[in-house]
């Protein structure tokens, strides 16, 4: 094989050199008489299988989700998010030194809280037709007791349901329902 004088370089303009501090040829590594390395044997390779095709419009697939809950005294909440279930503060909000908002994190999960600026009354209605519900392996007879000495209302004590999970359920201070589960076996 009839080589240049002139030594292989990278895009820089570097020259490339091998481990033994040759030259490389162009074409890859350097055998050991300075000619190019034979190639390994081609492998044949397995036919990728074929995606699925999706349905149009393509249906929403999402990575994470939180719900945000209007409160009436964004300290009393954060007592009771924070040390009667657990959850910790991602983020705040404040305006002149004042709490406005929180992000609240549990395991991946988020829960936004903010203050109530008062707009639609102070005596409106809170939770009414929502329930968010809370999975976690942790002692749900632990988290609830816990949560009652913080002020919930424990709406159902922990207890094995007929369609495979361990929950109970709860009301915050705001009246917020909340139902914490987790999944039997078998």
């Amino acid at each position: 094989m009839a080589r240049s004088g002139k030594k292989p370089t990278n895009k820089n303009g570097a020259t490339v050199v091998d481990a033994s501090g040759g030259a490389k040829a162009a074409g890859g590594t350097t055998g050991s008489a300075g000619e190019p390395a034979p190639r390994p044997a081609s492998r044949t390779r397995r036919p990728r299988p074929e995606r699925p095709v999706r349905a149009r419009p393509e249906s929403l697939r999402l990575r994470s989700m939180s719900a945000s809950l209007t409160v009436s005294d964004i300290e009393r909440a954060l007592v009771f998010y924070g040390k009667g279930l657990g959850f910790y503060v991602a983020q705040r909000w404040e305006t002149d030194g004042k709490l406005e908002g929180l992000t609240l994190r549990a395991g991946v999960c988020e829960l936004n809280l903010a203050q109530d600026d008062w707009a639609k009354g102070r005596e409106r209605t809170r939770g009414e037709g929502v329930r968010l519900w809370l999975e976690t392996v942790q002692d749900l007879d632990a988290i609830a007791e816990r949560a009652e000495s913080f002020g919930a209302v424990i709406t159902e004590w922990p207890a094995d349901r007929s369609w495979g999970v361990r929950s109970f359920s709860l009301d915050d201070p705001d009246g917020y329902h909340l139902s914490f589960f987790h999944r039997l076996e078998g």
